[in-house]
């Protein structure tokens, strides 16, 4: 997640946003044809491990392993684990191996609570900022996993890069994400890969250039609009920090999520292209019951769209999970996944 940035602020005529809503109750075109398709069904999932001591050997390691049962008996399917591997890179851009040692173990700790792990390359402020050293280290991260992992963990996905954007245009983000892919393809030709939107105000999804003979491919994008509400309270921004408490859930406020969505659903139709709504979320400063309509609400649409789904975050902050009492927090849960009727 990159918490500064704008999301499509545009306005909808309420009306169409309301035939929106009415249409997220019909099963989609867009379900239907992602299924059809040899990509997985990624179901609903959580965001894992990103900025947790366990890469570094055991400092200031919320996260424990066994904590995947949890995820699995409270009804995800998969994880996104976030990787930030330019800073496990020494001399010539080469992977630390006991790093990537304990990636495999966390990887086969996946799969061994019958959950699909993602691997996301998780380095966005680099790639927001220097988007020349980006691609020198997005290609060698690439070019040494791809191989690693070739004919092993078949139902590990890749994601190429966690929301590419800041300094980087979506000429330089196609360009960049194609090289990737084709490093990718040459020793897992038919492996799951995770391909974002460029992330910035207006969703340019229309931009994004994809190979057209590539089927295995999945396109992502994250959703925290209005910012405003979704950031409140959060001490690290002096923006945000002195917002709140503000509420969500009026019919003007499900219209333009309605809208966004639309966006992002004609497109993927067109495309027949699945979609992952990768991160949404909401920071513990908003108001509770704000909180739970919000998440409610996108991760319904979500699932009635036909859209994998991955909540931000499971710890740290905007956490689904306390850590120290080792227990859900219910209300963010139950949003996520209602209890069976």
């Amino acid at each position: 997640m990159t918490v500064i940035r704008a999301r499509w602020p545009k306005s909808l005529d309420l009306a169409a946003g309301f035939l929106f809503v009415a249409a997220l109750c019909v099963p989609s075109l867009a379900a239907a044809q992602a299924a059809s398709q040899g990509v997985p069904k990624l179901g609903r999932g959580i965001n894992i491990l990103g900025y947790d001591g366990i890469w570094e050997g055991g400092r200031n390691v919320p996260f424990r392993l066994d904590n995947l049962t949890a995820i699995k008996k409270a009804g995800f399917a998969h994880v996104r684990i976030n990787f930030f591997g330019f800073k496990f890179m020494g001399a010539g851009n080469v992977l630390d191996e006991i790093v990537l040692r304990r990636l495999d173990t966390v990887i086969e700790e996946v799969l061994a609570r019958n959950l699909i792990p993602i691997l996301d390359e998780h380095d966005t402020h680099v790639c927001q900022s220097d988007v020349a050293g980006c691609a020198e280290k997005l290609k060698a991260f690439w070019r040494q996993i791809a191989e690693r992992y070739t004919g092993k963990y078949p139902k590990l996905v890749f994601e190429v890069l966690n929301e590419p954007g800041g300094h980087m245009t979506s000429a330089e983000w196609n360009s960049l994400l194609n090289e990737c892919l084709g490093m990718i393809r040459r020793t897992n030709p038919t492996r799951p890969v995770i391909a974002a939107v460029l992330n910035v105000d207006e969703n340019p999804v229309d931009e994004l250039v994809l190979p057209a003979d590539d089927r295995n491919l999945i396109v992502t994008f994250h959703y925290y609009a209005p910012l405003r509400f979704t950031h409140q309270g959060a001490p690290w921004s002096p923006t945000f920090s002195r917002i709140g408490p503000l509420d969500w859930g009026s019919q003007d406020d499900e219209a333009k999520a309605a809208a966004d969505f639309r966006k992002m659903s004609l497109w993927a139709e067109k495309e027949n292209r699945p979609v992952y709504l990768g991160e949404f979320g909401v920071y513990e400063r908003a108001p509770s019951d704000s909180r739970a309509r919000y998440l409610s609400y996108v991760a319904r649409s979500a699932d009635r769209l036909g859209w994998s789904w991955a909540y931000w975050q499971f710890d740290h902050d905007f956490a689904a999970f306390d850590s120290a009492r080792q227990a859900w927090k219910a209300d963010i849960l139950r949003a996520l996944i209602p209890s069976p009727r």
